[in-house]
């Protein structure tokens, strides 16, 4: 058997790993189609409401999702949370290295059984912010043998940050005990992941265990710094396109779009696929389809957004619009918001606070247009634009401008 029709056979049945007699009983579990996950018990039934089968947890404390999703006939990847060396973990300390060993055991021992269980998901990018990945990924794979040891019959998954090839190389010899790896892919690299797999000589099973269009990392930035994010309508084409094209691929077990629900990182709306309410977007749409179930009735559509000018003076009068349509043309409504430049950056998706919103005079507003005053204090800002139909969905897009100093030098 070459290892092409493997990895056809293994994706055919669901779970990349050997499909043979006597094959572990996850082997034949539920595709992988699902979601990052945070969230709540409602956020979680429009998941399962939008075709998912599979939900992507990080850590123990969403324990919770295993009952939830077992009652919406979900199963889940739960995760084991792994301290990170950026956040005061070291792995020469024998006392923690022992104490997050135990912890990993009395969790698996506890929950090895449950009837959504599909597999473990050690640690997310435990090797942030670190020179040398190697260290911390042969601390992964030791703990994945021991769940393996407690747990025989669900995989384990790894889950890494995609860096550059050198950073990914060591992937391909490493990590026995690792039976899926996990990347993190967002943007265009997601269309590079097999060319990459080949070239570094990564033959193991992979799930993109976060997928995303352009991060914030990655995206072009205003002259002053701020990064410049798609509107929900884009995002919504890259998920179409790219899971479409990860559906393709036979070393590809499963993706899962992140995030199912709400996140502040850069904006409040970069990452997340539902808004903060739970209004679903184009975005839940796309992923709808993509699980088979399309809609019928689609979210708002932005078809472009602009802005008079992106520097101002205090003060100054400002104008935006956006051009925005309801799948059946019925009237949208537009919320206008101005919040200051987010400042409270963290890597590796560590909990931001949210800007303040900034309170600015309108002097006229409607669903395509709004005018108002510029903030008095200079500095970095987003218009932020939610159009919302009759039926609750929503569309967004953002747009950063800056004010000046009056003498017209950039704050």
């Amino acid at each position: 058997m070459t290892l092409n029709t493997l990895f056809r056979m293994t994706r055919r049945l669901l779970l990349p790993l050997l499909v043979c007699a006597g094959a572990p009983a996850w082997a034949t579990a539920p595709v992988w189609q699902g979601a990052a996950f945070e969230g709540d018990r409602a956020t979680l039934e429009k998941l399962a409401q939008a075709g998912a089968r599979v939900v992507r947890v990080y850590r123990e404390s969403d324990v919770w999702v295993l009952d939830a999703a077992h009652r919406l006939g979900m199963k889940v990847v739960m995760g084991l949370w792994l301290d990170h060396p950026r956040h005061g973990f070291r792995l020469d300390d024998p006392a923690a290295v022992r104490a997050q060993e135990q912890s990993v055991r009395r969790f698996v021992t506890r929950y090895r059984t449950h009837p959504a269980l599909l597999a473990w998901g050690v640690g997310n990018e435990v090797e942030t912010g670190v020179a040398d990945p190697q260290p911390i990924w042969r601390e992964v794979n030791r703990l994945a043998g021991i769940v393996k040891s407690l747990d025989p019959d669900h995989p384990t998954l790894m889950v890494v940050a995609d860096n550059s090839d050198d950073w990914l190389a060591p992937l391909a010899r490493c990590c026995a005990s690792v039976d899926l790896l996990g990347l993190n892919l967002y943007g265009g690299s997601v269309f590079q992941l097999p060319e990459r797999l080949r070239r570094l000589g990564i033959v193991k099973p992979v799930v993109v265990t976060e997928l995303g269009p352009l991060g914030q990392w990655q995206a072009g930035r205003k002259p002053w710094g701020a990064p410049v994010e798609l509107t929900s309508s884009q995002k919504a084409d890259f998920f179409r396109d790219a899971l479409a094209f990860l559906a393709a691929q036979p070393q590809v077990a499963g993706a899962f779009p992140f995030l199912w629900g709400a996140k502040q990182e850069q904006t409040g709306t970069w990452h997340g696929l539902l808004l903060a309410d739970g209004s679903p977007t184009a975005m839940t749409d796309a992923l709808s389809a993509a699980w088979g179930r399309p809609v019928t009735q689609a979210a708002p559509l932005i078809r472009g957004i602009g802005i008079a000018a992106d520097e101002f003076s205090p003060g100054q009068t400002m104008s935006a619009g956006v051009d925005a349509a309801s799948f059946d043309g019925s009237p949208l409504t537009t919320v206008w918001e101005v919040r200051a430049e987010a400042t409270d950056l963290r890597a590796g998706g560590d909990h931001e606070a949210a800007p303040p919103r900034i309170d600015v005079a309108l002097q006229q507003a409607d669903a395509q247009s709004v005018r108002f005053t510029a903030p008095a204090a200079p500095g970095a800002y987003r218009l932020f634009i939610t159009v919302r139909d009759r039926l609750g969905k929503a569309a967004t897009a953002n747009l950063p401008f800056l004010v000046r100093q009056p003498n017209g030098v950039r704050q």
